[in-house]
C-alpha cells in the first residue's frame, strides 16, 4: 500500500478538528496562494498569513544567511513564529531544501515540507512533496550566453539571481524578472567584476519560482490527505505510513530480500504503531534477492 492509498482503515469523511478555525501561516513569498485552496474548502478552516518578520533570517537560498538546523527544525522554528505572533493555537510553516536527486546526482532535486503544530490537539503532522527542481547556475562575461541561459531556466517566469565574479559575492541582484531588468543587472555586474565573470543563479524563494511554488501546493494535498486520516486508536488526525519494513523472502529460496515485507504506520498524537504486513506480495522476485542474484 502506498502512501496515497491513505490509511489501511480508511478516511474520515470530514475532518472537524479544523471547522472554523483560523490557522497561522508565516511566509513573505506568498505560498498562501497554493496552500489556502487545498486546505481551506476541505477543512472548513482559514489560513490566515502572518507577518511582521522576516523569514530570511532563518536561511536563505543565496547563502548569505545560512539555515541552522535540519529542514524540518526550521519549519517548526517558523510555524512557532507565525503562532506566537498571531495567538493561534494552530500553524503552519513551509520549507524547501534543493539537492541531488537521490539516485545519480545528476540533476537538482527539490523536497517541500509543509508542517502543521496543533497545540489543541498536541500533534504535529508534516506533508511532503519532492521531485525535480528548476535550479540553474552559469557564470559567464557574455550576454549572449547568460541570455541562453535565462531561456533554460523558464525565465522570467523563473527569476534569476546574478553576482559579479562568481558564486561567493556577497553583491547580487535577486528577483531579476524580465529581460530589460536583467541586461541592467548583467551590466552593473559586469562593470564591478574584477575577473570580467557575472554568475547567474535561479531564484529558489517560492514566489519566484513557479516549479518550487507547484510543490508546495503538493506538499499541502500531502499534508490534508494524512490530516483525513483516523487513528484507529485514538481517532486523532495525521495517522500515516511512518516507514517500511525490509527483509520479505525470496520466492526461490527464502533468503531476505531489500524489499519491503510490511508498512509501519504511527500515530503523531497517541503513538500508536501498527505493522501491517504486506498484502500485494508473498515473495521478492529472485532477480532482487542478494543470494539468488548477487
Amino acid at each position: 500500500m502506498t502512501a496515497a492509498s491513505g490509511s489501511p482503515w480508511g478516511w474520515s469523511k470530514a475532518v472537524s478538528d479544523y471547522r472554523g478555525q483560523s490557522i497561522a501561516l508565516l511566509t513573505q513569498h506568498g505560498k498562501a496562494q497554493v496552500i489556502a485552496p487545498v486546505l481551506e474548502p476541505a477543512l472548513s478552516c482559514a489560513v490566515v498569513t502572518v507577518t511582521g518578520f522576516d523569514t530570511d533570517q532563518l536561511g536563505t537560498f543565496t547563502r548569505d544567511t545560512p539555515r541552522l538546523g535540519s529542514q524540518l527544525a526550521a519549519a517548526r522554528r517558523k510555524a512557532r513564529i507565525g503562532m506566537e505572533l498571531s495567538g493561534l493555537p494552530v500553524g503552519l510553516a513551509s520549507e524547501g531544501s534543493f539537492g541531488p536527486d537521490p539516485w545519480g546526482g545528476l540533476f537538482t532535486w527539490n523536497v517541500e515540507l509543509l508542517l502543521l503544530i496543533d497545540d489543541r490537539l498536541g500533534l504535529e503532522v508534516v506533508g511532503m512533496a519532492q521531485g525535480p527542481g528548476r535550479s540553474g547556475h552559469a557564470q559567464t562575461g557574455q550576454w549572449s550566453e547568460l541570455e541562453m541561459f535565462a531561456q533554460q531556466q523558464g525565465f522570467p517566469a523563473h527569476q534569476l539571481v546574478l553576482r559579479p565574479e562568481g558564486p561567493d559575492d556577497a553583491r547580487m541582484h535577486k528577483g531579476v524578472s524580465d529581460w530589460t531588468q536583467l541586461r541592467q543587472c548583467f551590466q552593473a555586474c559586469l562593470a564591478e567584476a574584477a575577473n570580467g565573470q557575472v554568475f547567474a543563479e535561479s531564484d529558489l524563494r517560492a514566489h519566484a519560482n513557479p516549479t518550487r511554488m507547484s510543490r508546495i501546493g503538493d506538499a499541502a494535498r500531502d499534508l490534508l490527505a494524512r490530516l483525513q486520516s483516523r487513528c484507529p486508536a485514538c481517532d486523532q488526525p495525521g495517522y500515516w505510513l511512518a516507514e517500511r519494513e525490509r527483509g520479505l523472502s525470496c520466492a526461490d529460496c527464502g533468503a531476505p530480500t531489500h524489499d519491503h515485507r510490511a508498512e509501519v504506520w504511527l500515530c503523531p498524537a497517541c503513538k500508536h504503531r501498527a505493522v501491517i504486513p504486506r498484502q500485494d506480495r508473498t515473495g521478492a522476485e529472485p532477480r532482487h534477492c542478494p543470494h539468488c542474484n548477487p
